[in-house]
């Protein structure tokens, strides 16, 4: 699997935030949806180190949590397939008539998938003792890969940016795993801002600084709740709008779920003068398009 990660592919790109073009900034995104068509963007990095252990430790499969349409899902399926893994999805929610195609695509790949009310769903995920006491031929993978070897994953993110560059360093945040990867690598020269995409997440600074060693609980940190438009998986049309005169204007596709709205907030806070003159501003592009496959055919221009 790993021969197929194509690392080189990730560029960073120039972009235009927003139609009218500020000169007062610099805005660049680091292309990280480039590096494989299915472990797109950052799940190769959040994944990497629990495959490891899966290997060393001659497990028989990974067991891991998502929604119908997780990028994480897939690429955990896919992942298995390549390393002659099995692989367990717990899905949340009942069993649909008619599969998502980002589920179908899963267990095309050989992906087990058990649905699962979404309050047993929740204990589940919370209980992962008692998973590894079920499944002990399994490594047990948090939902959006959420825990110390998905932040060490997503610290390695740091290795494709170049060092003293940029002023600010901008990612969307679900489980906040690449956020906390991501300052546990920082430099005290840069200022990390995450966008939250779930509507009242109040604890996810404490649920970041929770993955982090002693030596970074003092790191800053900056969250804006503000771009989430309703909540996770949520969306209006002026998101939708946005993405795609943000892809006419730059041609880098967005999803509505994370990076979507990740580029809306960079826009948004260059148009209303946030950054100070002369900032440097890199956007994580976390790669990731699953949930676009939920909206109907031509709402999108890509």
């Amino acid at each position: 699997m790993y021969n197929e990660i194509s690392l080189q592919n990730s560029i960073i790109q120039p972009v235009i935030p927003h139609l009218r073009d500020s000169p007062a900034v610099e805005c660049e995104v680091l292309r990280l949806d480039l590096i494989h068509p299915v472990i797109s963007g950052n799940k190769f990095f959040k994944l990497r180190f629990y495959l490891e252990k899966a290997l060393q430790e001659k497990r028989k499969g990974i067991l891991t949590f998502g929604g119908a349409y997780s990028n994480h899902i897939l690429a955990t399926a896919y992942t298995g397939k390549k390393e002659g893994l099995q692989s367990i999805g717990i899905i949340r929610g009942e069993r649909p008539a008619l599969l998502s195609p980002t589920l179908q695509d899963a267990q095309e790949l050989g992906m087990k998938l058990v649905f699962t009310e979404r309050d047993i769903f929740q204990k589940m995920k919370n209980d992962q003792a008692g998973l590894e006491t079920d499944f002990p031929d399994f490594t047990i993978v948090p939902e959006g890969g959420y825990g110390i070897p998905g932040m060490l994953g997503a610290s390695t993110i740091y290795d494709l940016i170049p060092k003293s560059r940029y002023n600010w360093i901008l990612c969307a945040c679900g489980t906040g795993t690449m956020m906390a990867g991501l300052l546990h690598a920082s430099s005290s020269e840069e200022k990390l801002m995450g966008i939250p995409v779930l509507k009242g997440y109040s604890n996810m600074e404490k649920e970041i600084r929770s993955l982090l060693p002693p030596e970074d609980q003092t790191k800053n940190i900056i969250l804006d709740h503000t771009y989430h438009f309703g909540g996770y998986a949520q969306k209006t049309m002026e998101l939708i709008h946005f993405m795609n005169s943000f892809y006419q204007s730059n041609g880098i596709p967005t999803d509505f779920i994370y990076t979507g709205k990740l580029m809306f907030a960079l826009s948004d806070l260059v148009q209303k003068g946030f950054f100070s003159h002369g900032s440097r501003i890199l956007a994580i592009h976390s790669g990731g398009l699953q949930g676009n496959r939920s909206l109907k055919k031509g709402i999108l221009a890509f």
